[in-house]
């Protein structure tokens, strides 16, 4: 019996509503790609679970993903453990975070043990394959001084953090985002430890839930504010709104007070975040909900404005209702913004990155590469790869591109890597952190063109106007956010039950939907 039939089973005997309408088979995925992608039917009721989980096997010596002609792929660091990031530094030193959930995440329904072993399943976690698990809540600093594409130094810079995932670097100072909170550590370039303890920025909903745990961090382009992404708490509410106090949103933090407020909100796992570097606008890639059946509903790219609500858990793509949240809100549901790009469902994306300035061929010198680490609950497989899609004065503009794939072997049902964070190395080539596969890649042109100087991933000082672009007024039909932290105050740990984590402070406008009256479970 193959490990999808087992997880199967499972899931129907605990209940867990994964629809099972239109079959994956008969829908046509690239019709969900773009601006107003098809969504069907939702199906909120149904005993015969869509989903496919394929076992990690990890890669054979000799192989690699595949990318078409014009580029070439080489492992740029191999025995890494869970692998979740990359971020390049000014000096082209680049720092791979590798993390995983925080343990003893508590469990409520049998809907919880399901999940979390399907979960273990995808990221091919344990001995096997791959040989003994690592240890991993690290970051490891890769050197490449003579820009050849060879690491030549690798060093673990931080050791034993708490499931970290974003970071940023100014002012000799580097921050990382942990399950939990952002922490500050001093750090002067060049350095291969870091010894000093960190300092708390802020504060940001953590435990003991903790549901969607990954929190990317980006810097704003005036090097004033970094922006942390918080998950959802749950699939749709099904813990109570309670428990999504301060969640599914993306938090502006003054970085020198420690000040942190709400910039948006209802977006249910955002990642992926990366300021355009010619508009100065913040982009994200988002996970949106399941359990509506395999194409429902779509990830997606979207720029994202400050105050902007984005639907979730009330409505998804706009003003499409989701039925199960009660109460419903339908203030909110108007107010929600259509994202930019659909991405189709399930993909599970995770990365994001511009190319301007890239050292690649001419066709991906402007738009973004967004990695998808691949889809489990549908029938057939969806994501497992890395694409690419054009912009045009700072828009998508044109069809998704797939560009890196190969990680996944349909037919066997199997899996040798999952790609989740994207970056630019200091030469100018596309990195992958494949999570699965315990491995950064490195796509460069095949002609072996470098950048001139060290590509860094904060891109600082740039020009005024365009660094605050994008982060003022906020778009037509947004709803104000208005909540706020002062430094040092932010949102406990929590201690019991999902509806414990507390908000980080009183909300100063209804138009938060986190502040409203719980929805039913």
């Amino acid at each position: 019996m193959t490990c999808t039939s087992l997880a199967r089973g499972a899931i129907v005997l605990a209940g867990i509503g994964l629809a099972g309408g239109s079959a994956a088979q008969d829908f046509d995925i690239s019709s969900q790609i773009g601006p107003d992608p098809v969504l069907p039917e939702p199906n909120y009721v149904t005993l015969s679970p869509d989903m496919n989980v394929g076992e990690v096997i990890g890669w054979a010596e000799g192989e690699t993903p595949d990318v078409p002609e014009g580029l070439v792929i080489s492992a740029y660091a191999r025995d890494l453990a869970n692998p979740r990031t990359v971020h390049t530094l000014p000096n082209g030193d680049v720092l791979v975070i590798q993390s995983k959930a925080p343990e003893d995440k508590p469990k409520y329904r049998p809907k919880d043990y399901v999940r979390t072993w399907i979960m273990a399943m995808a990221a091919g976690g344990g001995e096997g394959a791959q040989g003994p698990e690592k240890a991993t809540n690290l970051i490891t600093l890769l050197r490449d001084p003579d820009r050849d594409g060879v690491v030549d130094e690798r060093h673990d810079l931080l050791t034993d953090l708490h499931s970290p995932f974003g970071v940023a670097w100014i002012d000799d100072t580097l921050y990382v985002a942990m399950a939990d909170g952002v922490v500050a550590y001093p750090y002067t370039l060049g350095e291969t430890e870091i010894t000093e303890p960190p300092e708390l920025v802020t504060l940001l909903p953590g435990g003991p839930l903790n549901h969607h745990w990954t929190k990317d961090l980006a810097l704003s382009p005036d090097g004033t504010m970094l922006y942390a992404s918080v998950g959802s708490n749950s699939n749709v509410a099904e813990n109570g709104m309670e428990a999504e106090k301060g969640r599914a949103a993306i938090w502006q933090i003054d970085r020198e007070s420690g000040r942190a407020k709400l910039f948006a909100t209802g977006l249910r796992n955002p990642n992926g975040l990366m300021f355009h570097p010619e508009t100065g606008v913040l982009w994200a890639v988002i996970n949106e909900r399941d359990e509506l059946g395999p194409n429902l509903v779509p990830d997606y790219l979207t720029s994202v404005v400050e105050d902007g609500f984005y639907g979730w858990p009330y409505s998804y793509f706009g003003m499409h209702v989701d039925e199960r949240v009660r109460p419903g809100r339908p203030d909110l549901v108007a107010a929600a913004i259509k994202p930019d790009y659909a991405l189709s469902s399930h993909v599970a994306a995770l990365g994001l990155v511009f190319t301007h300035g890239a050292a690649l061929p001419e066709e991906y010198l402007d738009g973004a590469f967004v990695g998808q680490r691949g889809s489990w609950n549908r029938n057939e497989f969806n994501g497992y790869k890395v694409s690419f899609l054009p912009f045009r004065d700072g828009m998508p503009d044109g069809m998704l591109q797939d560009v890196v794939t190969g990680f996944l072997l349909p037919e066997e049902e199997k899996v040798r890597g999952r790609p989740v964070g994207l970056g630019l190395d200091g030469t100018g080539a596309l990195l992958i952190a494949d999570d699965a596969g315990n491995t950064v890649w490195r796509v460069a042109a095949a002609d072996g063109r470098v950048s001139d100087a060290p590509f860094e991933t904060d891109r600082v000082a740039m020009d005024p106007a365009a660094a605050s672009a994008g982060q003022g007024a906020p778009a037509e039909g947004a709803a104000p956010v208005g909540e706020e932290l002062p430094a040092g105050e932010d949102v406990p740990a929590g201690e019991d039950g999902p509806a414990e984590p507390a908000p980080p402070a009183e909300p100063a406008a209804p138009a938060d939907p986190a502040a409203e009256p719980p929805a039913a479970d």
